[in-house]
């Protein structure tokens, strides 16, 4: 199993929720926001990952607009 490299990690977060206890450990991250139906903040723009709306509608408004 591969080490995780947690203050990597969390140099890249773009998390602004501060007690989250998952930053930096992406897995867990991941099936938290996975098991609430929603998407964690790395996958959302900063000024919409600032509303805390992870749901997969607001990712797909705010992601889908970009020209391909």
């Amino acid at each position: 199993m591969r080490e995780c490299k947690i203050s990597n990690n969390k140099a890249g977060c773009n998390c602004t929720y501060e007690p989250c206890s998952r930053k930096g450990i992406c897995c867990e991250c991941i099936k938290y926001h996975r098991d609430a139906g929603e998407l964690p903040a790395c996958y959302f723009p900063t000024e919409v990952e600032r509303t805390y709306d992870r749901t997969v509608e607001r990712f797909i408004s705010a992601c889908g607009k970009k020209q391909r």
